[in-house]
């Protein structure tokens, strides 16, 4: 005999696995912490001030 299945607890089922599939890539592209953001916006500013300060023609200020 085949075995008797509840088919809204399929679907319902099938829907929850989606959606967890659907956040898991969402871990993976959007997941760091505030530490690692914080890291990494020290780290691009630390670079465009040493590529400022090693410029050689310096931008002119008008004030």
């Amino acid at each position: 005999m085949a075995e008797i299945v509840n088919l809204r607890q399929v679907r319902k089922r099938k829907a929850k696995d989606a959606e967890e599939q659907v956040a898991a890539q969402n871990r993976i592209l959007f997941g760091r912490t505030k530490t690692e953001k914080k890291f990494e916006t020290a780290l691009n500013a630390k670079s465009e001030r040493f590529l400022d300060d090693s410029r050689l023609e310096k931008p002119l200020d008008d004030k």
